[in-house]
């Protein structure tokens, strides 16, 4: 059978026949009728089938998994035969989900206890998270709650835990939330090993249950959701009712004229219509790209509006627990007129009725644009209204086109990483406490993982290798065997008493990040701090600005990097490029076809009018649009599209040669091309080139005197071993440094936490710096170094879209086409001034867009 659409609903009393007479008495009682995800979910799950649950926020999700559960334990009760054990356990990747499920289930469970009274005995429901006190957790082990509510890194935990896990041995059935969030990142991954590993505990099939509101494709994520089993993916049905709520959506430009309108202008315009919006409606959620931007929105609100500052708040991962969860309680008191979030507000947490949800700039995706959007009209009946303000050209496209794919029903591909090693080292570690096993047995159960299923032998065996402390150049680094490993009985387990305190106190996929000090070379002297993450985005060379001066960056040391002052240098990376969301492939594939259209029209003189007209967008967004593509078009006679890539021979305000590739692939892509066009026109020119990207393409400077024959380029570029020159050019850069740390911490290479000291970030850096070259001298394959460049090239970048490009290249199914230009062409603009895109330099920037405009403007007429 494996993975099935369901697309006939049951009706109404085949549904409810399903539930106990009770149970069924309560929930009509509540609710006036089903909601479509309960129609099909009741029989299925009664059934005790696999299913996965894609439906949009508010539509009765948590009921339609476990109304039937809950049913089941009740008929037990009644009948006396309800044990000391846990039946059910619901994960979510946050403990404020955790703690919303727990208070909506306990509604039904106390209204029918109090019912029914002594003829039955208590449902438990229990939470487990790293909150949970010992004395709730030995509560927990004398009576175990019957349905077990907890998050991943939790579950895992209890794997081995000696005693509690006993509870675990009749665990029927596990409902995974928001699973679009589980699946795309490491966290997704644990749990699919963890799920493995407590059915294999169980020894009989769990009845796996997904929930989720944008998935995409549903197969894929139905298949991470139940995995293998002898080879062939699990039996799963798909129940699709994603789209059974109305959208009202709406594109928004604050100005008659986006180029000429100066920033602090703008910025006036766009707090005037978010003013408007929020006045207009009794609560709205606002959502900024970055946590600096939900900072700023905050605070002009609460200084500079009429609403008063107890009606607006900020909600970010930043705030304490304490200062979130107060917010999110006001929220749903109805205390609030507007709340500013940065992504902490995407998921299900439940914080009461929105009328509308503002985005202020693109969200770069069409499912984080539906998920955010589909915060508002919590109503099963009501509409979710959603209103985007673009602040340039290139967002008011792509938050047109984002739009018209929603209402198009179009959503992004879910990435689920693969063969992740740093975290199968973490279960490998768990699998041993509990057993002796067989190689071959463990390597099975992995396989049965969706994450693991292509997982090769010789790679495992390495990793088991590494595990059992079989180089003695990494114990004189004071890195010890976690697990002894008989090669040739092919048997693998536990070693040494302090194994199991280590696993306990560095488990987990999240990594620990500090801010980084600043400082001049010479003379030495403290400039400020910048995030971790955006120090991984430095190359030698790169100028950045902080307090308001620029920087170019040379090095650093552990937690400490190094820089030299350069007044008369532009940025090449903005401050917050770090928090910026790539644009997703396939939201970038569609705004190519639109622009593919445009052009079309262009060269036929004909009017874009109608086609820009499809977009959901208001008058001034319209305009602004029909003139960009207008402009492009007349200045540099081309426009580039997802099938044409458009390479720009031009100068920057400064004069300086840059050559632009226009390739709307979105900015994960666009990293891997332009290191591989860097490689190769730096060897050719015999110099080092500075990149730029963005979303829509990416810059190379060259030298004043270097001729660049781009056909030899593009041959050369789609020649090589792409994979091999990307790896050679990461190797030695801080992105390595700072990911080999993270996956070292994973592995237990690196400890986060030893004997309950923790260990602070700058000496695990230091730590990690030091055993990268131990690593590459035992094997250059070594699996810890594998996974770094793994996660670097195919979680962070996309290697395997970017090889697709370089193919479609090479057989011509993608066309580039060579321009020069005497002043960088308007599609250029954003990505030659993206280093001035910084706040501090915003009025400066948005001069400098003008003054390209003005130039282009001057050479049409």
């Amino acid at each position: 059978m494996g993975i099935s659409f369901l697309r006939e609903p049951w009706t109404d009393e085949e549904s409810l026949s399903c539930l106990d007479k009770d149970v069924r008495e309560w929930f009509q009682s509540k609710f006036k009728r089903l909601t479509p995800p309960q129609k099909f979910s009741f029989k299925l799950i009664s059934m005790r089938k696999n299913v996965i649950i894609t439906a949009p926020t508010g539509s009765g999700k948590t009921f339609s998994a476990f109304m039937v559960i809950l049913s089941e334990l009740f008929r037990l009760s009644k009948e006396r035969k309800l044990e000391d054990k846990v039946y059910c356990i619901y994960v979510s990747p946050l403990r404020a989900l955790d703690n919303d499920i727990y208070k909506n289930l306990m509604v039904p469970l106390q209204e029918i206890k109090r019912k029914l009274g002594d003829d039955i005995d208590e449902i438990r429901v229990g939470i487990r998270t790293g909150d949970i006190s010992p004395y709730e957790k030995q509560k927990q082990l004398k009576k175990p709650p019957h349905i077990l509510i907890t998050t991943p890194e939790s579950l895992a935990i209890i794997l081995n835990s000696l005693k509690f896990v006993e509870k675990l041995k009749d665990v029927q059935w596990v409902v995974v939330d928001e699973i679009h969030e589980l699946a795309s990142s490491k966290r997704g991954v644990h749990l699919s090993l963890t799920l493995e590993r407590l059915e294999h505990l169980v020894g009989k099939e769990l009845v796996r249950i997904g929930l989720g509101a944008t998935l995409y494709p549903l197969e894929e994520v139905a298949k991470y959701l139940v995995g293998y089993k002898d080879g062939k993916e699990r039996d799963c049905i798909v129940v699709d009712v994603s789209w059974f709520k109305p959208f009202d959506l709406k594109l928004i430009c604050p100005t008659d004229d986006i180029i000429y309108t100066d920033a602090e202008k703008l910025n006036s315009l766009m707090y005037k219509e978010l003013e408007n919006i929020i006045k207009n409606h009794r609560t709205t959620l606002v959502f900024t790209n970055t946590r600096s931007g939900t900072e700023r929105v905050v605070y002009h609100l609460k200084k500079n509006s009429k609403f008063k500052e107890e009606e607006i708040a900020a909600h970010h991962g930043s705030l304490s627990r304490d200062i979130r969860w107060e917010v999110e309680n006001r929220l749903k008191n109805g205390e609030l007129r507007a709340v500013v979030s940065s992504t902490s507000l995407e998921l299900g947490i439940d914080i009461g009725y929105i009328d509308a949800v503002v985005q202020i700039g693109s969200p770069k995706s069409v499912s984080r644009c539906v998920q955010r959007i589909g915060r508002s009209g919590h109503g099963l009946e009501d509409t979710a209204k959603g209103i985007i303000i673009g602040m340039d050209r290139d967002d008011l496209v792509e938050c047109g086109i984002m739009l018209k794919c929603i209402r198009e029903r179009k959503l992004d591909e879910v990435y689920i990483p693969r063969n992740c090693l740093d975290v199968l080292a973490q279960h490998i570690v768990g699998m041993a406490l509990n057993k002796k096993w067989k190689v071959e047995e463990a390597f099975s159960l992995i396989r049965r993982s969706y994450c693991y299923r292509d997982l090769p032998y010789h790679t495992f065996i390495s990793l088991l290798h590494y595990l059992a402390g079989h180089y003695a150049s990494l114990e004189d680094r004071n890195v010890y065997g976690k697990i002894w490993f008989d090669e040739d009985e092919g048997v693998f387990g536990r070693r040494g008493k302090y194994t199991k305190v280590i696993y306990y106190l560095n488990i987990g996929t999240i990594p620990d990040e500090v801010k980084v000090d600043v400082f001049t070379t010479n003379p030495r002297r403290y400039v400020g701090n910048i995030e971790e993450d955006f120090l991984e985005r430095l190359r030698r060379g790169d100028i950045f600005v902080l307090g308001g001066s620029t920087y170019e960056f040379k090095y650093a040391r552990g937690m400490r990097c190094f820089v030299e002052e350069r007044k008369e240098e532009s940025p090449t990376i903005p401050a917050w490029f770090s928090e910026l969301l790539p644009l997703s492939y396939d939201l970038a594939i569609e705004i190519g076809k639109f622009r593919e259209r445009i052009e079309e029209r262009l060269k036929r003189k004909k009017s874009i009018d109608d086609i820009v007209s499809e977009l959901p967008v208001d008058e001034r967004a319209k305009k602004a649009i029909i003139e960009y593509f207008e402009a492009q078009y007349r200045y540099a006679k081309t426009i580039p599209t997802h099938r044409k890539i458009v390479i720009e021979k031009t100068t920057d305000l400064n004069g300086r040669r840059v050559v632009v590739f226009h390739c709307i692939f979105g900015r994960r892509v666009n990293d891997a091309l332009s290191r591989l066009f860097a490689f190769v026109i730096g060897k050719k020119l015999k110099t080092d080139v500075r990149i730029t990207i963005n979303d829509n393409g990416f810059s190379l400077m060259i030298p004043e005197n270097k001729d660049l024959d781009i056909d030899d380029v593009i041959k050369l570029a789609t020649e090589v071993d792409m994979e091999k020159i990307l790896r050679e050019n990461i190797r030695r850069t801080e992105l390595m440094k700072r990911r080999f740390r993270h996956c070292a911490s994973r592995s237990f290479l690196v400890l986060r936490n030893y004997k309950g000291h923790k260990i602070s970030v700058r000496k695990q850096q230091i730590g990690a710096e030091r055993l990268i070259r131990v690593c590459q001298e035992i094997d250059p394959s070594f699996p810890i170094l594998e996974e770094t460049y793994r996660e670097i090239l195919e979680d962070l970048m996309d290697i395997r879209k970017a090889k697709e490009v370089i193919e479609k290249l090479k057989k011509s199914q993608i066309r580039y086409e060579v321009i020069e230009t005497k002043h960088p062409s308007p599609f250029a603009h954003n990505l030659i001034l993206l280093g001035d895109a910084d706040i501090i330099l915003m009025k400066d920037r948005k001069k400098r867009l003008m003054e390209l405009h003005e130039k282009i403007m001057k050479e049409l007429t």
